[in-house]
């Protein structure tokens, strides 16, 4: 029976983990449960940001950023509750990460400053022209492809892992036949995501976002967590995700919130505002589903419009049709069926609040512009994007057992381990998710090769 060093199951994040152990030496065997992962992974459907704290795009444009700096902006959006030991290994790793992909994989990477994400101090979100993760993944995979670093089995989904005295000896896969395949190894990744996709388990552990509308990948299912905890895996932070509050009803896409964080607002189906909107997308989705009909309004200008338009979901979102323009704020709420007078009120807060001439009454301390005719409105819903706890694991993505000590060769990144968003949405920061897929992966994969080395 042939052997791999390394399978890695889940090739969002997991691609550039199989791609880093094939350059160390390893033989690898990468799976995906999907036949298409480029189009249907959680990294693909995202808006591409990854976190970098001290890169060489920060220090070109003189931002100074560490990995400390980046730890106390983490601690501060989750109360200090972040898993210590996933936000030390992420934040250290996270400029060694994103500038191999530069340097190896030739992801051009631009730093983002035409807005400011909430709870990061400084700009250290990475992104591609297009700002989409598809448009991260899609070079990367081709590249891979041509250069053969190591076999792809898509429709391919992991169901097991055979452990022998606390050591990975193999893995068990199921293909889109439904034969179970055992796989010899003695390093596994897991890289499947969370389980957004898994009603089950979402009732389960995370009542909150239950019944919210799911926009992630349908094999998000939760493999990784119901087989570690089947062979005695520490896990938690399951009741940690991101969530997004906008996600446009109309052509079922990512608005984003730069709508937001350049100066536009959130009103509800009475036109009136409900909250302060720059806490954070992720918080806010929860918050917007309270709302009546689970709806609101998110109110742009043409500027926003058009400094959105980096965003090639907003592109799409635009070109559906999904925004209605009206020349003064009274026939923008007619044309929407919203309060004239609420829609009117909180344009003139915003306003004021810009003028120095009041407070918001929800604390928002920045409205970044004061909106000009032509007048928007998108009209957005709230979503699930994926859970962010998992398994516990060592600096290193090695599983931990509930009782102690490691499964050796159990390695988890990305949903399948416990990320560094604390409990709850309200601790998600911008990238957070895809630091952990990509980083992790990235510190598995360097593991891997230092024991193949080593033997």
């Amino acid at each position: 029976m042939e052997k791999f060093d390394l399978v890695v199951a889940g090739a969002g994040g997991g691609l550039v983990g199989a791609i880093k152990a094939a350059q160390l030496g390893a033989k690898v065997l990468l799976i995906d449960a999907s036949p298409d992962f480029i189009n249907t992974c959680n990294t693909s459907m995202t808006s591409g940001m990854f976190p970098a704290s001290g890169s060489r795009w920060q220090k070109d444009l003189g931002i100074v950023d560490s990995p400390e700096n980046f730890v106390s902006d983490i601690n501060k959006k989750t109360n200090n509750q972040a898993d210590v030991v996933a936000t030390k290994a992420l934040t250290d790793i996270s400029v060694e990460v994103f500038e191999w992909m530069a340097d190896s994989l030739n992801v051009p990477w631009e730093l983002v400053t035409d807005f400011h994400y909430p709870g990061h101090s400084v700009d250290r979100c990475l992104s591609v022209p297009g700002r989409m993760g598809q448009l991260v993944l899609g070079p990367i995979w081709k590249d891979a492809m041509s250069k053969d670093l190591f076999e792809f089995r898509p429709n391919t989904r992991l169901v097991d892992v055979v452990i022998e005295d606390d050591q990975v000896v193999a893995v068990c896969v199921q293909n889109s036949t439904g034969i179970i395949e055992e796989i010899k190894t003695s390093n596994l990744l897991m890289a499947t995501n969370g389980y957004g996709a898994n009603q089950k388990l979402l009732l389960e552990h995370n009542t909150e976002i239950a019944y919210v509308h799911y926009q992630g990948s349908k094999y998000s299912k939760g493999e990784a967590l119901q087989i570690g905890i089947k062979h005695g895996a520490a896990y938690g932070y399951l009741d940690a995700y991101q969530g997004h509050a906008a996600i446009s009803s109309h052509a079922q896409t990512l608005v984003g919130w730069t709508t937001i964080m350049q100066g536009g607002f959130i009103v509800n189906m009475d036109g009136s505002r409900f909250g302060d909107e720059s806490a954070g997308y992720s918080e806010y989705a929860a918050i917007l589903n309270e709302e009546r009909g689970n709806a609101g309004w998110i109110i742009i200008d043409k500027e926003i419009d058009a400094g959105s338009m980096l965003f090639k979901e907003y592109e799409i979102t635009a070109a559906s049709g999904a925004i209605f323009w009206a020349e003064t704020i009274e026939e923008l709420a007619k044309l929407i069926s919203v309060s004239e007078s609420n829609l009117v009120t909180e344009f003139n807060n915003a306003t004021a609040v810009i003028k120095g001439e009041a407070t918001d009454r929800f604390g928002r301390d920045v409205f970044e512009k004061e909106l000009k005719a032509p007048f928007g409105a998108i009209k957005v819903r709230p979503a699930l994007f994926h859970t962010q706890g998992g398994l516990h694991v060592t600096q290193d993505g090695e599983v931990i057992k509930e009782s102690g000590g490691l499964i050796n060769g159990l390695f988890a990144a990305g949903g399948a381990a416990v990320g560094i968003s604390g409990h709850g949405s309200d601790g998600y920061l911008a990238g957070n998710g895809l630091l952990s897929a990509f980083g992790f992966a990235y510190i598995a994969a360097k593991e891997v090769g230092k024991r193949i080395k080593s033997n």
